[in-house]
């Protein structure tokens, strides 16, 4: 592996450059943030990455301590990539990042987003004020993956887990879910993306709690801004 060029600043930003910097790292990162995957899991949540770039940034990010591989034992004997405790200690990061970069004015919605992308989005936007007295479980099936929330005594936990048995469980395309939570959509404009069972006011309230913040001035088209 070639030497990576780094800042020579002793800045402790610009080491987490140094080792989460390069194109990809963060992605890759993202996507095991909510438990291990293999290299081919990683390459379905990230369709725009080569094989030989994902096998590069892998290692990056072994050598810096920020994620570890390990083989399965029979039947299954794949290799699997996780995050160590300290790569998962990163998902605050994401979540001041994420909640910075969606006030930018250059951001433009409709871009796709990975299940777990997606279920990241939510621990971050959430408001839990929005909550209300509210004790329920909604499910989420988004292809193969499958997560499950709880909203109970104005909190909000989001994890893996099993779809079925919660109060509402929202199935198919997770953009769609996007465009509802985010973009103003009904689950009536999403009726062929994505399905509503269980509980519809549950999931029609659901669709309240994550408000985006206002964007940051355009300050080259302020107009734009403006309207």
């Amino acid at each position: 592996m070639s030497q990576k060029r780094a800042y020579q600043d002793g800045c402790a930003v610009a080491h987490a450059l140094d080792i989460i910097g390069d194109r990809w790292a963060m992605p890759i990162m993202r996507e095991l943030m909510l438990g291990p995957k293999r290299f081919t899991d990683l390459r379905a949540g990230l369709p725009g990455i080569s094989a030989n770039v994902l096998t590069q940034r892998l290692e990056e990010l072994e050598a810096s301590s920020i994620l570890i591989r390990r083989r399965l034992p029979p039947p299954a004997a794949s290799q699997i990539y996780e995050l160590t405790d300290w790569g998962r200690e990163s998902e605050i990061l994401f979540q001041v990042l994420g909640r910075w970069a969606c006030q930018s004015p250059t951001m433009q919605p409709g871009k796709p987003m990975s299940p777990v992308s997606v279920v990241l989005s939510m621990r971050t936007m959430i408001d839990r004020s929005r909550i209300g007295p509210l004790d329920a479980t909604i499910g989420f099936q988004f292809g193969e993956e499958e997560f499950r929330a709880t909203l109970k005594d104005g909190d909000f936990l989001i994890d893996r887990g099993e779809a079925a048995g919660a109060d509402a469980i929202l199935r198919g395309d997770q953009n769609a879910l996007v465009a509802i939570l985010y973009g103003g959509a009904r689950y009536v404009d999403m009726a062929g993306a994505l399905t509503v069972e269980g509980d519809a006011a549950l999931a029609d309230h659901f669709a309240t709690i994550f408000p985006l913040p206002a964007k940051a001035p355009d300050m080259v088209n302020p107009a734009q801004t403006a309207s």
